[in-house]
This record gives C-alpha cells, structure tokens and sequence, in this order.
C-alpha cells in the first residue's frame, strides 16, 4: 500500500479465500511517546483555536478529520494502491473494502438525503457533478498521477502525517496542480461539451429507494466479478500489517481492512449532516494555492473558480474552511496514530521517488479540479451521493492506472508483480 515504505509483500492465495486476514497479531515497535504527547497538545491547542475563530460545528469537523486520519493510517486504508494491486496482479482485496464503503455510505446518504435529516439545520446535498469531457480527463489524469505520486488525496494526507517525506512533495506539488486546475477551470466548463448533472435518485424518477436498490445491485455484480478475477488470476494477497489483541488493538495495532471501511462510511455520512455535504479533500488544496498567491501580490479573485463563495473564503481565515479544517484533522490523527504505533520515521527521498512525486501531485491536483473531485469527493462523495460522474470518475481513474503501470517505472518505481511485492 502507498503509505510509510510499510511494504505489502504478496503471498500466495490459499484456494481463493472470500476475503484473507488484513492483519496478524505480532511483536509492535515501541510507541513514540514524545511524539504522541506533542501530536496531542497541538490536536488540542488547533481545536481550541477552531472554536475561539469560527465555530463549534468547524470544530465537529476538525474532530471528524482526526477520526478520518486515524482510521486510514490504522488500517492503511488505499485507494490508489487498491487500483494498483488490481489492475497488476488482480489483487481485489482493496476493491472489496471499497465495496462495501460505498454500500454503507450510499444506505445512509439515501436516509439522510431523502429525509433531509441534519445536525446543525443545514439542509444536506450530495456531490452531483456534470459529465463531460472535463470529468473524463481530469479523471484519467488524476488515475496516472496517483500512482505515479504513490497515493491519492486521502493517501497524501494521512502519508505526511505518518512520515513519509516523499508525500510532502506530493503535496506540494498537489497545491500547484490544484491551483493551475483552478486558473483553467473556466476554459474546461466553458468550451468543453458536457451534460448536465445526472442523479440515479433524481434525474431519472427511480426516487432514492429505486437509486439503492440500482445502486446495490451493481456493487453486488463488482463483488461477483471480483470473485471470478481472483478465480482466475489466483492473485497474491496482501501481507497482513501487525496488530496485537484486546484494546491495544485499537490504539496500538492496526486496523482490519473492512472495519476502516465500515468506519469511513459513517464518518463520512456523519460529515454530510453536520456540514450539509460529504467529504472532500481537494477544494482546499485550491484554496491554499490561491491565498497564497493573494500573500505575494497575484490577485486570483478575478478567476472564474474562485468565484462566488470560493472566492470568499480567499478573505477568511482558512480555519473557516470546513474542508482545510478536516484535512488538518487528517493530518494531525494519523500522526498521533504512527506514533501510538511507533511508526513514524521519515526517510531519506530517492531522486526517481521525488521526480514522480511532483509529477503525480501535480496531475493530481489539475485532473481533480477538472474531474469536480478526487477519490474522495468524485469517486467516494459521488457514487454515494448517486451521481452518475462517480461512476464515471472510478471508471476512468482505473484506466489511468493502467496506462501508470507503464511509466512507474521510468521512475524506477517496481509494479506488483504475482511473486513481487504489493506497495
């Protein structure tokens, strides 16, 4: 998986198991307790600083966003390795957990959404984008440059949190693809053909009950096709990560790969009724780029994306910005959780690590404002807010990933391979 150099290395298949163990119990690194005790002390002093500034309901969501690192880092939840590990070797395990998220989250986003239900009185909307031209590419792009930066917006996020100094060129790099994204966005909506919005919940009559059931029915079929890939490709499984027994389990080991998923369905049901949309990621990664260049003089108000209430937030604090508050949150818990689990240890960069870095952050950041989204917004947000332009958004990152494994490694980045490792 793309996360800490943890390498996930393959071992055979026994007899196609529906689903083999995602962790093992076994001897841990000591806990960083210097870290720990510092990750904390600022958790609490950034909280505390949400509140005094803005609001409670930003600092329910900082909240939120430790809960999200924590759970990604714990489990090392992917979505770019899970893309990798299938379109390489037909490894599905990632693409089952991912599955049964989506079910989870697409269940209780049809409640919430259909009923209207909200915790602070904010009426509740999903992530329904155009598609078109703009979303294909962007989408395509974003598929290569995740492999390439070796993780997704989520992955980046709780990577750097975890230690891994090549993700904070991924980052980086990330901002200033977002922030090109952002100055061409105009040209992308105005010139490139697209259509409208499409919900399966409202734009096609089946109301929210028929858009499950649809919906329901084709991770089902995903699932089936995952069990006729493994038959037939036989594919290496994941190296379970090492956890411990008892409560330790939850703060000290790792965390089995469907729990997480379980676990990220609610948190991200949970942030669409206390800010009114789902989680995302990326917007705030425009936002940053774009204050910015505000500090040193370029005025980026003028810009077509920054327009309306984008544009506002570039006066504001970013501590208003929900998105930058979880992302924040993001960082900060898997940073507490790596040092709970001992594993925080920033590494030297390999020249190929760091080119491929930039160049994938970059992608990245550009194919996801042109795709209204990254892995969290688009594919995540979008396929359980009943969006066409996520199912669209999974298809053509998949194929980005394809086409990646064959510039990885001019990079000197290694594939999995069925007697390889799975990174």
């Amino acid at each position: 998986m793309e996360v800490l150099g943890v390498e996930q290395h393959a071992i055979p298949s026994s007899g196609n198991a529906p689903y083999a163990r995602t962790t093992v119990v076994t001897e841990l690194s000591p806990m960083q307790k210097p870290f720990v005790t510092v990750g904390i002390l600022i958790a609490i002093i950034l909280f505390i600083t949400i509140i005094g500034t803005t609001n409670w309901t930003q600092g329910v969501l900082y909240i939120i966003g430790l809960a999200l690192g924590m759970t990604l880092l714990y489990a090392r939840f992917g979505f770019t390795s899970a893309f990798r590990r299938l379109m390489s070797v037909g490894n599905v395990q990632g693409l089952r957990a991912h599955m049964l998220m989506l079910a989870i989250a697409t269940t209780l986003f049809a409640i919430i959404l259909s009923t209207g239900f909200s915790f602070t009185g904010v009426t509740p909307a999903g992530y329904v984008s155009p598609v078109g031209v703009s979303l294909i590419v962007g989408s395509f792009i974003f598929g290569i440059g995740m492999q390439l930066g070796n993780g997704c917006a989520s992955g980046t996020l709780y990577s750097v949190g975890g230690g891994s100094s090549s993700m904070i060129l991924t980052l980086l790099a990330f901002i200033g693809g977002s922030l090109l994204g952002a100055y061409h966005f105009t040209f992308w909506m105005e010139n490139m053909p697209a259509f409208p919005p499409i919900s399966l919940a409202e734009s096609t009559g089946l109301g929210y009950f028929g858009a499950w059931i649809v919906q329901m029915v084709l991770f089902a079929l995903i699932y089936l096709l995952t069990i006729q890939i493994a038959k037939k490709k036989n594919p290496p499984m994941m190296k379970p990560l090492p956890t411990t027994m008892g409560w330790k389990k939850v703060i000290r080991g790792s965390w089995p790969l469907l729990a997480a998923a379980i676990v990220l369905a609610l948190l991200n049901a949970l942030t669409l009724t206390v800010r009114g949309n789902p989680w995302g990621i990326t917007s705030a990664f425009a936002l940053w780029g774009g204050k910015a260049l505000m500090a040193a003089g370029v005025d980026v108000s003028t810009w077509g994306y920054f327009a309306g209430d984008t544009g506002a937030a570039l006066t504001q604090t970013v501590l208003a910005d929900s998105t930058s508050v979880m992302n924040f949150g993001i960082i900060l818990g898997a940073f507490i959780s790596a040092s709970l689990q001992g594993t925080f240890k920033p590494g030297k960069i390999k020249p190929g690590v760091a080119g491929a870095a930039i160049v994938g952050g970059l992608m990245m950041g550009y194919g996801a404002r042109l795709a209204f989204g990254c892995n969290i917004g688009a594919y995540f947000g979008g396929i359980a807010s009943f969006s066409l332009h996520g199912w669209v958004w999974m298809i053509m990152a998949m194929l980005g990933t394809s086409l990646a494994l064959f510039i990885r490694p001019l990079f000197g980045l290694k594939n999995p391979k069925s007697t390889d490792s799975i990174c």
